[in-house]
């Protein structure tokens, strides 16, 4: 009788245990839906919205500037999904990328070898996984992005790590997320336990803070200001919005990492940005690839 009872308990406890792996990612996927109804209601109509959503916007220019009716996967390109003018300047640029070679030179670091005869195929042996990045990792209980990953192949190789922000790491990265995009892979990263959990939530809490001299957030942008002007140039939205990094942005006149882009961000909102391979910046990273779940991988890509 015993031995049943104790059988029985041990079901239960494992019954229990697998419930609660499931429910890590319940308030993670809460949010994302929820992310992508706020802004399908958003531009279903933006020149209708212009009370709710769209204050400070004309009524020609909602009218004639905007697209409508989109949809989840339309935010894959960022402004580019709702902003007619920007997405004809978009397709004409992407009929000959400037960042081609940049994929190029990141194939050919992907295969040089080390000093010990190992290469980046030996840590990444399939480069087309980067909608798997980031990942929480249960050993290290911390977050892995694409670029810390990539800094922790050449220390494990004896090799010296990299600017985390253009050049090698951008061309690689580059390299790395083309092959993934046209594999046709969508971003699949998972919350598997309550170390993850508390990353993602982490991650969130920067998001929404408001913090520095001018008392912004990331949100105030690009939830709240996803889609208005700011001076010539529409904000984009949280949804999809790290799907195409590494990016080739016009302003800098060359490819850079996620953590340039993010670490420019922080500064315009008044504050110090954190390192990028802390646990802030990798937290944050984290936040934002798992509100981009289920679309597709499109990077390389231009931004302004």
């Amino acid at each position: 009788m015993l031995s049943k009872i104790v059988k029985s308990t041990a079901l239960l406890a494992l019954t229990v245990c697998a419930l609660n792996a499931s429910d890590f990612n319940a308030q993670a996927e809460k949010d994302r839906i929820e992310a992508v109804k706020y802004f399908e209601a958003k531009f279903a109509d933006p020149e209708k919205n212009k009370d709710k959503f769209f204050p400070y916007s004309t009524d020609a220019e909602l009218k004639n500037d905007y697209e409508k009716n989109l949809k989840h996967h339309d935010f894959n390109i960022g402004t580019y999904a709702y902003s007619k003018d920007a997405k004809m300047q978009y397709d004409a640029i992407k009929e000959m990328p400037p960042y081609e070679s940049d994929i190029e030179a990141g194939e050919e670091l992907y295969n040089k070898k080390f000093a010990n005869g190992n290469s980046f195929a030996t840590c990444f042996p399939d480069p087309a996984v980067t909608n798997t990045y980031p990942f929480f990792d249960d050993k290290k209980k911390d977050v892995v992005t694409l670029t810390s990953a990539v800094n922790d192949c050449l220390r494990a190789n004896g090799e010296k790590e990299w600017d985390t922000k253009k050049g090698n790491i951008a061309n690689l990265q580059a390299y790395l997320v083309n092959a993934t995009t046209e594999a046709g892979k969508k971003f699949d990263i998972k919350i598997q336990n309550a170390d993850a959990q508390k990353a993602y939530e982490n991650g969130k809490e920067f998001y929404y803070t408001q913090r520095g001299y001018l008392k912004m957030s990331c949100a105030t942008c690009h939830v709240q200001g996803a889609g208005q002007r700011v001076r010539n140039e529409k904000l984009s939205p949280l949804t999809g919005q790290i799907t195409q990094f590494p990016v080739f942005r016009l302003k800098w006149d060359s490819l850079g990492t996620l953590e340039r882009r993010l670490s420019g961000c922080v500064v315009d909102q008044g504050q110090v940005p954190p390192k990028d391979e802390s646990t802030q910046m990798k937290e944050l990273v984290y936040f934002l690839a798992y509100m981009s779940n289920g679309m597709s991988v499109d990077g390389p890509d231009i931004r302004k």
